[in-house]
């Protein structure tokens, strides 16, 4: 059985992978579900859970639709639209060609359905490339590069930040060859594919997400069945909620069985509908032959689309096209009975993905060629087969196979398992079914190298990484020796080291239990820890691999308990880069080591002592690692070349700078023609007439008809830079014009609120003065730096206007209103701090009279205020801005005249308030 996967740990990676980033990295990822027709697109950024990305019409889908023409690139709705008026050069399907060949069934069934497009063959690589013209050629991973570098850019608008990281989906029924062109395509547009997700799973695990109360320990059974616009598939998945040690009660989906179509879908159907249509129209019109213009089948299959749909919810319905041919129009009236019976063989074909998908299991056979003796003593070769990953098998995961009988270089493949399951047609277009032919070079040297060793067999390290691609890791020959250990001579800092590096994993291996005992091909599963990846259940289908080698058995690395036995995380981890390393075997060494030090705690009891040294003076083994070189030759599609990927690249970088260019172009042109335009519209309205002489509006008239033929006659292959000088020098042209009706905007509303505002403050100076002198809040300095500036503002509004009004309209104005604005800003703020004061001011607490005084009108002999008096200290002044809660007030203009005050109390009143004013002058300044 597959194992399954789980929810909030690697099932969704492109959902999950931010929730722990810190705040300072503002990175985001998208991913991209991309179907045969359309794609959609999402991002995950810190704080962003997930977000479906709208494209430029507000759409959550886009078509997957590539335009090439001449200089200009188009790309989803604007894309799809040229294919109507130029389907020559609009592609589309494309993904059907990725990673095949060009005699593959499907490349002629492509050059069949769109005829308009010129196929030929790639002399290196036998693969398929779109000829525009004779020097502009693409190939569909080109192509998918190019959508998938569009979509970043949309991703990118709607994250507000640049995006590296993607998520992509693919067919459950991709092979080998197809990843690996989806993943070059990515690479074309400077993406770093996080994984390749198989679209069925990433709809099973919607599904689940959204249902997740709905699942508990009794398993349940969903089949999805997908019929899009080129293939079907059909999945049963199994939810069910298993307790783990780590996250407790935990919902997990296993995937049971997977069944396809690749070529069932709503495409095939409209084409033999638009075909259908093609014939009523080559029947209503015998001289014509409608299936010879691509233009014409392009807006027939355009057609083909909206009939389909109506006919899903109607009897009957009318197709027609105006102008489908020269300038002939179409009509004709369709039944759903009639769209039906073109597609009743089609229909036949929909339980086929059911029926695979309940029939799949994981294959058991077990392939590799090796020598035997016969019994007349006479060698032959014998050819068997080993499954390394099977077909439900789950990935990511790495397994290890052992070859224990070469002593010399040879070679072994790897190829594609049983896929009896597939029909003979699916088999063609699956294409070779060898993948890798892996060919070993100093397997002889190392043994001769290490004679004295004895071999515990040659190991291949293979890893199926998460976007479901087989790789071979690295082939090493594998020795063991046993050693004496010398504990007499270490010393107390070696004791040390050792000590620790046992707490630390330091004590080996554990021993491959068996692993001489037959001639085998040793299956195993190499421990997740040693590739420093966490366990990854998400249980994804594949095709299953298998080893084809020459001489070799097989040895189940299976125990009773069912658990696969895996490799030692030390092995890898210390391995040396030129291939060799010694170090200890088994968990032996820990047990050493341990005891090792048990016994200098324990001296004193000799026979303890005598016990433990005979065993630290028995031999252990050591185990040494020897990397065997490979070389690799792929049979199914050939990998791009490192040059051949890198020039690819820097073709969609050239063409993206293109249109950024192009776009930029476009931009500046538009910009021009509208001044252009809005500024003759303006010459004529009454504000911009009453501010400019006629003379003036001429001059600028004249030089905006100078632009506009220059556009007409050479702006059109002008360049950006001349077109944004061009713009410049007109707006310069304009800018004391449009200066003088912007100022004559926003003077009324400013001078309002200026005079507003002396009239609210001339009151408030009036009410203030009013005020009781028992009960006086504020400093003659206060009021009269508030009457002052009152005073000043009120004379230069007066002034300036005046001053304003001797000019004539077209003259520059010396009423600004930023100085309006400055003015009111300023006294605003002599207003705003009286008020603050005001408002935390504490009252004067009242004073009884003194029985004493015998006059009211006199003074007597000790009285307890003098009008006149100001302390020689800061002491009551302080204390007085302490009550008005200095913390929530600027400096004041009084703090100001008191901290500059003589000793003396001598002076009157009025050159003390004087004195305050201009040092409040001086802090202001």
């Amino acid at each position: 059985m597959p194992s399954m996967a789980r929810w909030g740990r690697r099932a969704l990676p492109w959902l999950l992978l931010f929730c722990f980033l810190p705040a300072a990295d503002p990175v985001a990822v998208m991913s991209v579900d991309v179907g045969s027709e359309s794609m959609k697109i999402a991002i995950v950024k810190p704080g962003v859970p997930m977000e479906i990305v709208l494209n430029k019409e507000s759409r959550r889908k886009t078509p997957v639709a590539v335009s090439l023409k001449e200089n200009e690139r188009l790309f989803g709705d604007s894309a799809l639209g040229m294919s109507i008026r130029t389907p020559k050069v609009a592609f589309r399907y494309f993904q059907d060609l990725l990673g095949k060949r060009i005699n593959n069934p499907h490349v002629a069934l492509y050059q069949s359905r769109f005829p308009e497009h010129e196929l030929v063959k790639d002399e290196t690589r036998q693969t398929v490339i779109f000829k525009l013209s004779p020097t502009i050629q693409y190939s569909p991973e080109e192509m998918l590069g190019m959508v998938l570098n569009y979509s970043r850019g949309l991703a990118e608008e709607f994250a507000e930040q640049p995006i590296k990281d993607a998520v992509i989906t693919v067919p459950a029924y991709f092979n080998q060859a197809e990843r690996r062109a989806v993943l070059h395509a990515a690479r074309m547009a400077d993406l770093k594919v996080l994984q390749l997700i198989n679209d069925n799973t990433a709809v099973a695990l919607n599904y689940g997400v959204f249902r997740r109360k709905d699942i508990n320990a009794t398993a349940q059974n969903i089949m999805f069945y997908d019929m899009g616009a080129g293939s079907t598939v059909c999945t049963i998945v199994t939810y069910q909620t298993v307790k783990t040690k780590d996250s407790g009660t935990q919902p997990q989906l296993q995937i049971q069985g997977i069944g396809f179509d690749r070529t069932l879908g709503g495409l095939v159907m409209e084409l033999r509908l638009r075909d259908y249509l093609a014939k009523l129209f080559n029947e209503q019109h015998p001289s014509k032959d409608v299936q010879k213009n691509p233009r014409a089948m392009a807006k027939l299959l355009k057609e083909a689309n909206r009939v389909k749909t109506v006919l899903s919810a109607n009897a009957d319905h009318v197709a027609q096209i105006e102008g489908l041919l020269d300038d002939i129009d179409f009509k004709a009236k369709v039944s759903r009975q009639e769209f039906e019976d073109l597609c009743s063989d089609l229909f036949k074909r929909v339980p086929g993905p059911v029926q695979q998908a309940l029939s799949s299991a994981a294959m058991n056979m077990v392939e590799f060629t090796r020598e035997v003796e016969e019994d007349d003593k006479s060698r032959s070769l014998k050819h068997n087969k080993r499954i390394l990953f099977q077909r439900m098998a789950p990935y990511p995961q790495r397994k290890v196979i052992t070859f224990n009988r070469y002593t010399d270089d040879f070679e072994f493949y790897v190829n594609y398992g049983d896929l009896t399951f597939l029909n003979e047609d699916d088999l063609q277009v699956f294409g070779s079914l060898n993948l890798t032919t892996v060919r070993l070079k100093g397997v002889g040297d190392s043994f001769k190298k290490h004679s004295d060793y004895e071999s515990k067999g040659i190991k291949a390290h293979f890893n199926m990484d998460e976007s479901g691609v087989l790789s071979l890791d690295r082939v090493e020959s594998v020795f063991e020796t046993l050693v004496e250990d010398k504990q007499e001579e270490e010393s107390t800092l070696t004791k040390l080291g050792n000590t620790i590096s046992s707490l630390f994993g330091g004590g080996g291996p554990t021993p491959e239990t068996g692993e001489n005992l037959t001639d085998s091909v040793q299956e195993e599963e190499e421990s997740l820890a040693e590739s420093g990846k966490e366990e990854q259940g998400e249980k994804q289908e594949q095709k299953s691999r298998i080893v084809d080698a020459g001489e070799e058995q097989e040895q189940e690395k299976q125990q009773s308990s069912g658990k696969a036995e895996t490799a030692s995380p030390k092995v890898e981890s210390q391995r040396k880069e030129e291939g060799e390393k010694l170090e200890p075997q088994g968990p032996k060494g820990n047990r050493e080591t341990a005891k090792e030090e048990e016994l200098s705690k324990s001296s004193g009891d000799s026979t303890a002592t005598k016990t433990e040294e005979e065993k630290i003076k028995a031999p252990k083994k050591q185990k040494l690692v020897h990397e065997i070189t490979m070389e690799l030759d792929v049979n199914d599609v050939p990998d791009l070349e490192e040059d051949e990927l890198k020039s690819s690249m820097k073709r969609l970088q050239d063409l993206t700078v293109r249109d950024l260019e192009k776009q930029e172009r476009e931009k500046s042109a538009n910009s021009l023609e509208s001044f252009i335009f809005e500024t003759q519209d303006k010459l004529y309205q009454e504000e911009y007439q009453f501010v400019s002489t006629e003379e003036q509006r001429e001059e600028i008239s004249k030089k905006l008809s100078e632009a506009s033929s220059w556009m007409e006659e050479e702006g059109y292959a002008a360049a950006t830079k001349e077109l944004k000088d061009k713009l410049s020098e007109l707006k310069k042209l304009c800018r004391n014009l449009f200066f003088r009706v912007e100022e004559r905007r926003k003077w009324p509303e400013r001078l309002a609120a200026l005079e507003s505002l002396l009239n609210h403050s001339t009151i408030f100076l009036r009410g203030a003065r009013m005020i009781p002198e028992s009960d006086q809040i504020f400093t003659e300095v206060e009021l009269s730096t508030l009457e002052k500036a009152i005073n000043e503002t009120t004379i230069w509004k007066n002034e300036t206007v005046a001053e304003q009004n001797k000019l004539t309209p077209a003259e520059k104005p010396v009423l600004l209103s930023k100085d309006i604005e400055f003015r009111i800003a300023a006294l605003d703020r002599e207003v705003q701090y009286l008020l603050n004061k005001a408002k935390f001011a504490k009252p004067k607490p009242k004073r009884e009279k003194n029985a004493t005084r015998t006059d009211s009108g006199k003074n007597t002999t000790a009285a307890p205020e003098t009008e006149n008096t100001i302390p020689p200290t800061e002491g009551k002044q302080e204390d007085k801005m302490e009550d008005s809660d200095p913390a929530k007030e600027p400096p004041t203009a009084e703090k100001a005249a008191i901290d500059d005050k003589p000793e003396s109390d001598s002076g009157s009143k009025k050159e003390k308030a004087e004195a305050g004013g201009e040092s409040r002058k001086n802090d202001e300044l």
